[in-house]
């Protein structure tokens, strides 16, 4: 991990200057700040947030990471963190990476202005959690697994939750199921495609590229490849979606169509948020404990600060939740 003298040594400046330089004092010039700051950035290096204050050891603020602090799914992850944080002594912070904006998460986390994290996020990646984060900084990863020194994951199992929306949706007798699908870049996105495959296997049916449509895992994406769909006349019979905000987004699509669900569409979501429950017709989808992967992340967190041993790695069990979006009555074709 790259030091200041590294800096200094590769701008050609003295330590103080280079000091002087990532500080902003006006003792140095404006061309010389921009050269130090270059080098800084070509080597990865940030300042220690640590060594601005000597006397305090400990933050007392645990950062918790989000890839998009609007998304449904979040807020009942939240609630948990902050229930477990309401009886202690520590503060929480919350930082959005949406689009992949990474550099408040890169400072708070190298600079230690946390005492521990929290992320949900595919923008963090491996790569700089191993290069420039301290191994002594424990980091909890929600639906993501990353091993190695105070780095922990509390996961679901989405593998087998979408193997049982799958299998369920060709119990239906509706023939192929469709996959919409979010960030390659996501753990859970990988996972749950490899439980769709699971869910086709199972039931004996050969996979077919074509069935895999791409999403972003928000409801405007879910609308926008459904409403495609119908334009090309590819409507499909059955449909899993790797998360609700995309199902839900599908279904617009088709109502918008006058295309009825499930009279002509099956559908099954990922995740149970509150709307599954109140749009019309109700959403059939993969119940995740939510609330209770926050609280679990928060006690394990606060463990891990504490120097206590802790499970590198917990998986939390899910369920089908069978609504009407997915129907049981197979309609002709037309």
């Amino acid at each position: 991990m790259a030091t200041i003298k590294d800096v200094a040594k590769a701008a050609g400046v003295s330590l103080s200057t280079a000091s002087y330089a990532l500080n902003d004092s006006p003792k140095i010039s404006a061309e010389t700040k921009e050269r130090v700051r270059k080098v800084a950035q070509d080597l990865r290096y940030f300042p220690d947030g640590t060594a601005k204050n000597l006397k305090k050891s400990k933050t007392e603020t645990v950062g918790v990471f989000l890839g998009d602090l609007t998304g449904p799914l979040y807020g009942e992850i939240i609630d948990g963190i902050q229930e477990v944080l309401a009886s202690t002594t520590f503060d929480l912070i919350l930082c959005s990476n949406h689009g992949g904006k990474v550099r408040t998460a890169q400072k708070f986390l190298h600079e230690r202005r946390v005492d521990g994290a929290i992320i949900l996020s595919p923008y963090i990646d491996d790569g700089f959690i191993r290069d420039m984060v301290d191994d002594r900084l424990p980091i909890v990863f929600l639906d993501r697994e990353l091993k190695g020194k105070s780095l922990y994951s509390i996961l679901i199992d989405n593998r087998k939750g979408a193997q049982l929306a799958t299998a369920h949706l060709l119990s239906l007798g509706r023939g192929e199921v469709h996959y919409l699908g979010g960030s390659s870049l996501a753990y859970d996105e990988t996972k749950r495609f490899e439980g769709y495959l699971d869910g086709l296997t199972e039931k004996g049916i050969q996979y077919k590229k074509e069935w895999r449509l791409e999403g972003n895992f928000t409801e405007d994406s879910g609308y926008r490849v459904i409403k495609g769909l119908i334009a090309k006349g590819e409507v499909p019979r059955s449909l899993f979606a790797a998360n609700d905000e995309m199902a839900i987004g599908a279904m617009r699509a088709l109502a918008e169509a006058s295309i009825p669900v499930p009279g002509r569409v099956a559908i099954v979501g990922f995740d149970d948020i509150k709307l599954a429950s109140y749009i019309h017709p109700r959403l059939s989808t993969i119940s995740r404990p939510k609330f209770e992967m926050g609280v679990l992340a928060a006690h394990v967190l606060l463990k891990a600060i504490a120097g206590e041993n802790v499970k590198s790695s917990v998986t939390l069990s899910v369920d089908l939740v069978v609504r009407e979006s997915c129907g049981g009555v197979v309609p002709p074709l037309h």
